[in-house]
């Protein structure tokens, strides 16, 4: 399967968006799948739902909240903007809007491990002098890694997949922020475009079905070491 250099761009930049998009949120999915699992507080279950929002929220919806907020009008974005930061119509909001979709599923896979740890490994290393930083780095960390992976697994899954909110807030601008999904919307909207489109098909359905496979061999990894637990 041969591909245009269009093509070869739109698949560089979702690898590039995806990967970023990745690795921006994970330490905050990882601090916020501890504390939803670890901590109650008033407001938990509202923290909850404002982070699992973005998987019930049309996709439309979540990039025009973006285009609202980090826009070049937007209060935020005005802000940075003056500070040389700019999101709107750049591959660095196809990133943010990309993160943004796939937080929930992050915190879900971490939040999960982290459930699945049992407390009381950690009352043990605190009554040994261990500090909460230190519980969490020697405990904490290690037992979770497979549900870390699985999440980031599942995030740079839906980055790559990310349409809807990422059109709308960054547009679909070739070699700039077309995306694989919105170079396949692109052939799709000029006639004889079938082609590339179903080779780009092709390709989106080739990462998704590796990141789902990684995705459920690691889940039984972590599965594994709850029963040997």
């Amino acid at each position: 399967m041969t591909l245009e250099p269009q093509e070869w761009a739109a698949l560089a930049l979702s690898l590039k968006v995806s990967v970023w998009a990745v690795l921006v949120s994970l330490p905050f999915a990882v601090a916020m799948g501890w504390l939803l699992a670890r901590r109650d507080f008033p407001g938990k279950a509202w923290l909850s739902a404002l982070v699992h929002l973005p998987l019930v929220l049309p996709p439309v919806v979540t990039g025009y909240l973006l285009l609202l907020t980090f826009g070049a009008n937007g209060a935020v974005g005005r802000w940075l903007a003056d500070l040389g930061i700019v999101f709107a119509f750049r591959w660095t909001g196809a990133a943010l809007a990309a993160a943004i979709m796939g937080f929930p599923l992050m915190v879900r896979a971490i939040r999960l491990a982290v459930e699945a740890v049992d407390p009381k490994l950690e009352e043990a290393a605190e009554t040994l002098g261990a500090g909460a930083v230190a519980r969490f780095v020697l405990i904490t960390l290690p037992l979770i890694a497979p549900g870390i992976l699985a999440g980031a697994v599942l995030g740079f899954a839906k980055a790559m997949g990310e349409f809807g909110a990422t059109i709308t807030f960054v547009a679909n601008i070739p070699g700039q922020t077309q995306t694989l999904p919105s170079a396949i919307y692109a052939f799709l909207q000029v006639p004889g475009g079938e082609t590339g489109a179903i080779r780009l098909a092709i390709l989106s359905v080739a990462v998704a079905l590796g990141a789902v496979l990684i995705s459920e061999w690691l889940a039984r990894r972590v599965a594994r070491r709850i029963g040997r637990a």
